[in-house]
């Protein structure tokens, strides 16, 4: 943020009317150079930073919900009264300042200190956390925050630490992102937080009358909890060529720079895959100048999550793009030089990425005898059918509050919330896992922004306008009468509310 930004709007170390902050309001101002926001709730008043911790994203054009502020971009969640980082994605907490009221003015004085993590009682003796992505972080970030003075162990088959994997496809891949964003932390962080991050770390099975992981290496870990969060492995294209090395997947940090280093002495590839990982990617690779050509078996892009209009939308922006779509068919085969495709097309590429999906990773939980249903069954704790073990991300299927069915879900932000509520869960605090699923898609200067969680829907309505010139509309998807999901373009207020009402909203 500029400094112009920094100092917008009043300063507030000298006050404004008390009249100019009606109940449920927010004003940004600033203190010195820092971006400050003022909000009152009642007779509360509170000042807090005015900018999120996760990326950057301008409190003050988001919504206040009793006494809390959602960030209008990612929506995380922040209490007003402590400034903790309530929900994912942000990991961090935003500054607080004191605040008086003299002779009607609001005056915002010093700035304090951060809220001391509070001692947690009880809890198990250590923790094992299988799995180093968003529900195993925010797990072993939220132990600590919540005060547990137990050994945490992090099990990490990836060889780096805990990365931003929306990043991947997104900015880092595209090269407007520096490469110091992609880590969620610092390796200190870990140190510092006396947390054990043991990466390339593979456990092959788990003793679970004798509460104890096994890992390749043959070494045992003792567990007073478990949670897994081993997420999801690629779906692998099996056709003639599909295991040469010029063909890549996108899921890792390895995996996105071995892309990169690739794309920098080609200029064609082959996407295999519409779906929002494979358009993600075509974009970053179109903003490195290679020729894109997208094959993916779908009428229209994203049609079943997203319905035809959207999917036409999305199909017709990456056309202005320069990218060419051959839908309705897959790859026969891969070689050298190009990929030839089942209705007899051959199209040249010097690479190709495959996108078309991802599996629960579930082979642990199966050899734990852990109940399964296309996923890890867990209860609205998400602890799953032996006492002790919890699961989240990816492989979680739980019992949805807003839908009253199990439902598994493989979004970014999800799989984090999940992994805090666990880490609260394995504290003993009984907080019932009710978060809204929600994601976010960048696709050139397109973000789009999607609420809820629907597998069938009987149509869409769409409000405002989707064209190249005019992006300004929310998307409303109907089950019956009841609203299920819901997509937005350029309307963050809106999609906060809808995601409040959501939340109000249950089963």
């Amino acid at each position: 943020m500029s400094d112009s930004a920094q100092s917008a709007g009043p300063d507030l170390a000298q006050g404004i009317p008390l009249s100019d902050l009606r109940d449920g309001s927010m004003v940004l101002g600033h203190v010195g150079s820092e971006a400050v926001l003022i909000a009152r709730r009642g007779n509360d008043l509170f000042a807090v930073g005015a900018t999120c911790t996760h990326w950057g994203g301008p409190l003050a054009e988001g919504l206040l919900v009793d006494d809390t502020v959602r960030c209008p971009w990612h929506h995380a969640c922040f209490s007003l009264r402590t400034g903790e980082p309530l929900r994912a994605p942000a990991l961090d907490p935003i500054a607080r300042w004191s605040v008086d009221v003299r002779e009607g003015r609001v005056i915002v004085g010093a700035k304090m200190e951060p809220a001391a993590p509070p001692t947690a009682s009880g809890g198990p003796e250590s923790v094992i956390i299988v799995g180093g992505g968003a529900a195993g972080n925010a797990a072993a970030e939220m132990l600590r925050r919540e005060g547990y003075s137990g050994r945490i162990t992090m099990l990490s088959a990836d060889g780096s630490p805990p990365c931003d994997r929306p990043n991947l496809s997104k900015g880092y891949l595209a090269g407007t992102v520096p490469p110091e964003y992609t880590l969620l932390r610092p390796a200190d962080f870990y140190k510092e937080h006396r947390i054990e991050l043991k990466l390339g770390a593979r456990v092959t099975s788990i003793d679970t009358s004798g509460r104890q992981v096994i890992l390749a290496d043959g070494s045992r870990h003792e567990y007073g909890a478990l949670l897994l969060a081993t997420g999801a492995e690629v779906v692998r294209l099996d056709v003639p060529g599909s295991t040469l090395p010029h063909v890549h997947y996108l899921r890792t940090l390895a995996d996105c720079d071995s892309l990169i280093a690739k794309a920098a002495g080609s200029k064609r590839a082959v996407v295999v895959g519409a779906s929002f990982i494979g358009l993600e990617v075509t974009a970053a690779l179109r903003a490195r100048d290679i020729e894109v050509h997208v094959v993916a078996p779908d009428a229209v892009p994203m049609q079943k999550i997203l319905g035809p209009e959207v999917g036409a939308f999305i199909r017709a922006l990456h056309e202005e793009h320069g990218v060419t779509f051959h839908l309705g068919t897959v790859p026969a085969s891969i070689d050298e030089s190009g990929v030839t495709l089942k209705n007899g097309e051959r199209v040249p590429a010097d690479f190709v990425v495959v996108g078309i999906g991802v599996r629960p990773a579930v082979a642990l939980a199966e050899q734990a005898g852990l109940a399964l249903d296309r996923g890890v069954t867990v209860n609205e704790y998400l602890e799953t059918s032996i006492p002790g073990i919890f699961a989240a991300g990816d492989i979680a299927r739980w019992p949805d509050p807003h839908t009253g069915e199990r439902i598994r879900v493989e979004h970014w932000v999800v799989a984090e919330r999940q992994g805090q509520t666990a880490a609260r869960n394995i504290l003993g605090q009984r907080e019932r896992f009710d978060a809204v699923p929600f994601f976010w898609t960048d696709q050139y200067d397109l973000t789009l922004v999607y609420i809820g969680h629907a597998e069938r829907w009987d149509r869409a309505e769409i409000q405002g306008q989707l064209t190249s010139r005019a992006r300004d509309c929310a998307i409303t998807y109907k089950l019956g009468e009841r609203t299920v999901a819901a997509a937005f373009v350029h309307r963050d207020i809106e999609a906060l509310r809808t995601e409040v009402e959501l939340e109000r909203t249950m089963k």
